[in-house]
């Protein structure tokens, strides 16, 4: 439990009506315990000149950081399409399987006759595929 302390304190000398106390008496102060006091000797927080440089370098760097990938997100949404040479074996299940993981093997073959004119998902090695960006 904390105890109240209490402290005496001088008034100064000013001249005061005849009715008021004596100027030489002390009186009572009444002095915050326990976690008021704590809190009352703490002096606020000041941010100094380094301090403030510090807190904005850190905000340009997260900024910039968001902005670098933003710009990637949106350079590969809108970006060209790319061209695959086929290799000997591959079909275009397994082109549209590797190159767009997003959609599933069988959307990813039409995508890939739709971007191709192809009428049939035979291909042979050598043959440039065009992978629609996504």
């Amino acid at each position: 439990m904390s105890a109240i302390v209490l402290e005496a304190v001088r008034q100064p000398h000013t001249e005061e009506p005849a009715r008021s106390r004596p100027t030489g008496r002390p009186r009572l102060v009444l002095v915050p315990t326990g976690p008021e006091a704590a809190r009352a000797a703490r002096p606020p927080m000041r941010l100094t000149r380094f301090g403030r440089l510090v807190v904005t370098l850190l905000v340009a760097g997260v900024v910039s950081v968001l902005g670098v990938g933003l710009a990637g997100q949106l350079a590969s949404a809108t970006g060209e399409p790319r061209t695959v040479t086929v290799q000997a074996g591959q079909t275009l299940s397994g082109i549209a399987a590797r190159e767009l993981p997003e959609l599933t093997p069988a959307q990813g073959v039409v995508e890939l006759q739709i971007a191709n004119a192809l009428s049939t998902t035979s291909i042979h090695a050598g043959q440039q595929i065009v992978v629609p960006s996504r």
